[in-house]
């Protein structure tokens, strides 16, 4: 059986459907058991109970960035073997999404409103990236993992202590986003240069004030 070849209309059409699952819709998760399940329960003050909606907010907002950075990559990237590990790592995120998602829900809160927004930018970001050259979007790939990483021990260091179900969710996806991380620079990744690191600091700490409240 000859493998089909896609258009660049079905690949539009492809990349549509998943930016609008990942933003409207669910997104299909792997079969791993969600992280909180078995995490107990806590009664959480008001205060508690914003601080730990606003902390998973800003992480399901970072994961709906991370889907697109990997989607336009995966568009744009020249080796098959790259966009394979593009879309495994997605596929993986998506259990991010949908725990971090429930996660919110069960504290009674809502997604950003500027995750369309968020998700844009950062698929036009991944699409550069990619056709800068497969070296530098995987480099890309393992700095913005390390930054996730690094709003993740802030989020533990910060979030109520007895909200055990958010921890546990938040100490999954950091080792899943360090392997990401690894995985990229193992696949050829390139160092980026530091002003490249340091704008893309900036910029997270835009966005994680924007998202924590909205």
């Amino acid at each position: 059986m000859t493998e089909r070849i896609y258009s660049v209309v079905d690949d539009f059409i492809m990349n549509l459907d998943k930016g609008l699952q990942t933003v409207f819709g669910r997104p299909i998760p792997t079969d791993r058991p969600d992280p909180a399940i078995n995490a107990p329960g806590a009664d959480l003050t008001e205060a508690e109970r914003r601080m730990s909606e606003g902390f998973m907010r800003v992480n399901h907002s970072g994961e709906v960035c991370a889907q697109a950075l990997y989607q336009g990559q995966a568009l744009t990237a020249r080796s098959t073997i790259v966009r394979e590990k593009m879309a495994q790592s997605a596929w993986e995120e998506n259990d991010h999404l949908v725990w971090c998602e429930d996660r919110i829900k069960e504290l009674g809160g809502h997604l950003s409103y500027f995750n369309p927004f968020w998700y844009l930018g950062s698929f036009t970001l991944g699409v550069l990236a990619g056709i800068a050259g497969d070296k530098w979007s995987l480099g890309f790939v393992a700095e913005t993992e390390r930054q996730v990483v690094r709003h993740l021990d802030s989020h533990m260091k910060r979030l109520p202590v007895k909200d055990l179900k958010s921890r546990a969710i938040v100490t999954q996806m950091k080792e899943d986003e360090l392997h990401h991380a690894t995985v990229a620079i193992e696949t050829g990744g390139a160092e980026l240069p530091p002003v490249i690191r340091h704008l893309m600091t900036a910029t997270s700490k835009v966005f994680t004030s924007l998202t924590y409240y909205l």
